[in-house]
């Protein structure tokens, strides 16, 4: 007699669930990673490779892509992906006739920015002293920063009778002499959009209208220099002149500052010729001029 097979789960037998089942149904009970977090953590591991192929570079010189992609342990489509972002902001470039990929000057660009400040502050140490020295007065050397001029390095001559200390102070550019050098010299578009806001009245004396402004900040460019007398603190008068790097753009500013006691006008025009005298040696100390 014949009889019939039954399949699991007929007649209320319980179905039994084989391998691939059992597979599926942990998949499905497995919770899913948010895309964003996927991509996120695709975006950082790209920037990681991405910066692994600098230091590849840096580290040979030049390579080619079946190296880098060795040397990240990733496809060479990858690798040429990585290459083709970096070489399109020009942070590297590639020999034509080599097929080797090197370190391009974009790198050089973003390395100048960083070395400007320890080069400047490294050149600027004798001339800042020999200045205060000469000058009796607080010399100090300032970078822009953001819209704000940032005092780097100070020196304080044998007259100074403050011992307040600049250094690291951001100090707003429309108020102070440093901060009109670096404001004068900045890009026009740039300079009209900070000259156009809403600046603060910091004394009775500190320059806030738009056309006077303009004023002065030609004025600093013709001159060579430029004087802030009280502007940013009653009692405190400033003249200050630009520093150059190698290729003529102005990168800091050299100042002098003293009591408004002492730097009368006839001192203040002597105090701005020793002023733009030395701002031009730490200028061709930066290689301005070769």
């Amino acid at each position: 007699m014949n009889r019939t097979r039954k399949e699991p789960g007929q007649n209320g037998e319980p179905r039994r669930e084989g391998p691939r089942e059992q597979r599926r149904e942990a998949h499905r009970d497995k919770p899913e990673k948010p895309r964003e977090a996927k991509a996120s953590a695709g975006s950082v591991q790209s920037v990681d490779r991405a910066v692994s192929v600098l230091e590849i570079l840096a580290r040979h010189g030049e390579a080619g892509v079946t190296e880098i992609a060795d040397e990240l342990g990733v496809h060479k489509s990858t690798a040429f992906r990585l290459l083709g972002v970096l070489e399109n902001r020009g942070l590297v470039g590639q020999a034509k006739d080599r097929g080797k990929y090197f370190l391009g000057a974009g790198v050089l660009r973003l390395a100048g920015a960083a070395a400007v400040r320890m080069d400047i502050s490294q050149e600027g140490g004798p001339v800042c002293r020999e200045l205060a020295d000469e000058v009796g007065e607080t010399v100090n050397i300032a970078v822009l920063d953001d819209d704000a001029a940032v005092n780097i390095m100070q020196a304080r001559g044998p007259a100074s009778v403050t011992a307040q200390n600049w250094l690291g102070r951001r100090t707003p550019l429309h108020a102070t002499s440093s901060g009109k050098v670096l404001l004068a010299h900045l890009p026009t578009t740039l300079r009209e959009g900070m000259v156009a806001r809403t600046l603060p009245r910091i004394t009775d004396h500190t320059v806030t209208g738009t056309v006077a402004l303009r004023r002065d900040l030609e004025a600093v460019v013709q001159q060579g220099f430029a004087i802030a007398v009280e502007e940013l603190e009653v009692g405190l008068a400033a003249v200050a002149a630009p520093v150059r790097a190698h290729d003529g753009k102005v990168i800091g500013a050299l100042s002098a500052s003293g009591p408004v006691y002492r730097l009368t006008e006839e001192r203040l025009t002597e105090l701005a010729k020793r002023t733009v005298a030395a701002a031009t040696e730490l200028s061709r100390r930066m290689g301005y001029g070769f």
